[in-house]
């Protein structure tokens, strides 16, 4: 389920640079990037096209809740990619310069306002409430290739390029559930908990996984929200999963709060089969909050087709996004949101790169091409052909006192399980905004 989000040049004309065969060949392997070749790279562009372009620039603003989570894995990811990018000639001589918008959770709507008038698009970014902002992005036809989605109205909107694929009308983590309730733990489909923290950012993807856990034919035993800014005492609701013998609990917010309720189930001596931790919690912090119960607790995470961080080493994309940070932002953590992020800034470049004239509307429609976007080889394959798109490939994790590893899923496609029918949605939970909505059509892009 979406984590809730309480608790991720100048212009240098190619005249300019060492045109020696060494030089050149340099660029070339700095501008690969996994299976993807030349994404960056000199050029001579300098049509002045819009908003945020000049002739040695482009200017991409980063959407943060910074100001609010202290999280900078947006901000840091931009930094590390863009520096790789502009080393390596920029998008076809242009720099990229990433203009930070710290959104501050509240915030969204009149940082999106600012981003209007300086920014050609959005990239590898996200906020919890992003959907407070969609209505002026669309309104001033601003591009976005997010590194997360959260709310419903934002999710597929118009003018959006995400990556990972919005799958609209699919349950995102069909195959996860399908796995844990089915697979692994089928006894546990007889009393599933939920606890989420009250936010709004979060009320239909809940809504939505009751709905899939029903469809799987899972029954809902607890059903509890807790306060979002946090709980001094986990007790009584530890006492009430445990009264309710739930045997599989679905945990949707701040990591921290979920490593202080399993420090009290632990206490009171109760252990359901499993716990989903979500990917809110795939990172280090989560292991060290909750070090004292990992070996009592099973804790999963789904990760959306993204390859895990721990396995780098085997998978030469990602263990590039691991060197990239080294050399930019030795102290920054490679997260899951990061690495999302590193795909979207790909998905960005590899579209910008292919404009002869660079236009809001070529750089849309060049990621809209992609019918298997993998970004080199960080994640599962994408169809970003069609918001419609279902996710087929899925990949699970799980917590140890040893750290975060791959768990027993049987993975049936590399590193990912692809083999599972998607979960479509019956009810409706609301549509993505579009163009008309704000009285605007695609041909006003250009």
């Amino acid at each position: 389920m979406t984590a809730l989000a309480l608790a991720g040049c100048s212009g240098r004309a190619a005249t300019t640079a060492d045109s020696s065969p060494s030089a050149s060949a340099s660029s070339a392997s700095q501008a690969d990037f996994g299976t993807l070749k030349n994404v960056c790279g000199a050029g001579t562009a300098k049509t002045v096209t819009g908003t945020g372009v000049t002739a040695g620039e482009i200017k991409v603003g980063v959407f943060t809740d910074l100001g609010f989570t202290k999280n900078p894995e947006f901000v840091n990811a931009a930094k590390v990619f863009t520096s790789w990018c502009n080393d390596a000639g920029g998008i076809n001589g242009r720099k990229l310069v990433p203009v930070t918008h710290d959104s501050k959770l509240f915030q969204v709507a009149q940082r999106m306002l600012e981003a209007c008038k300086t920014d050609f698009a959005l990239v590898g970014g996200g906020s919890a409430l992003d959907s407070l902002g969609t209505k002026a992005r669309l309104n001033c036809l601003l591009p976005d290739f997010p590194a997360q989605v959260v709310q419903i109205p934002n999710v597929g909107s118009d003018l959006q390029a995400y990556p990972l694929g919005p799958a609209l009308g699919y349950a995102a983590y069909g195959g996860y559930y399908t796995w844990l309730t089915k697979e692994k733990y089928p006894s546990s489909a007889s009393s599933v908990g939920i606890i989420s923290g009250d936010s709004p950012a979060i009320t239909a993807t809940v809504a939505q996984g009751k709905e899939l856990l029903a469809g799987l034919g899972a029954k809902i035993s607890y059903d509890d929200l807790y306060p979002a800014a946090g709980v001094s005492d986990w007790t009584p609701y530890a006492q009430k999963i445990k009264s309710k013998k739930v045997k599989g609990l679905i945990f949707n917010g701040s990591f921290s709060e979920l490593a202080k309720l399993e420090q009290v189930l632990t206490s009171i001596g109760y252990k359901p089969d499993w716990i989903d931790a979500n990917s809110n919690a795939y990172g280090p912090a989560f292991l060290q909050l909750a070090a004292g119960s990992l070996a009592s607790q099973n804790n999963y995470a789904a990760l959306p087709g993204v390859y895990p961080v721990e396995e780098a080493a085997d998978n030469p994309a990602t263990k590039q996004v691991v060197d990239l940070y080294a050399k930019y932002a030795p102290d920054a953590q490679v997260t899951l949101p990061a690495v999302q992020a590193f795909s979207a800034w790909l998905l960005f470049a590899e579209s910008a790169r292919s404009c002869t004239e660079l236009t809001r509307k070529c750089v849309l429609e060049s990621a809209a091409k992609q019918t298997a976007w993998t970004a080199g080889g960080l994640q599962a394959p994408a169809d970003l052909s069609s918001n419609t798109s279902p996710r087929k490939c899925f990949n699970v994790v799980t917590a140890t006192a040893k750290g975060w590893t791959v768990a027993d899923f049987k993975p049936d496609d590399g590193a990912y399980r692809c083999n599972l029918t998607p979960y479509k949605f019956k009810a409706s939970y609301g549509k993505p905004l579009t163009l008309a909505d704000v009285g605007k059509a695609i041909a006003d892009l250009k």
